[in-house]
């Protein structure tokens, strides 16, 4: 067997690297990348952003909800539709 002595990446926060001062509610192609596709906020170990910026991501799509730019959720479509009883 092989061994594997992977070594995590150290990620950063693309926040702080593109040294954003604000994250705008109305950039919804942004925070789209930050939510799931049920409509949930990703957490931070997923995303990699840091503390500070998770908190004002998680207010700004909140906003954007409030606004309707964004859904709060999405309607789930299942496979089993018409296989009922008749």
């Amino acid at each position: 067997m092989a061994e594997y002595n992977r070594v995590p990446r150290k990620r950063y926060c693309q926040f702080c690297k593109d040294e954003t001062a604000y994250i705008d509610y109305k950039d919804t192609q942004l925070l789209r990348r930050y939510i799931t596709e049920r409509g949930k906020i990703k957490p931070r170990r997923v995303t990699g952003v840091c503390t500070q910026h998770q908190h004002e991501l998680a207010v700004a799509i909140k906003r954007a909800r409030e606004m309707a730019l964004i859904p709060y959720v999405v309607p789930v479509v299942s496979g089993r539709i018409g296989r009922g009883r008749n």
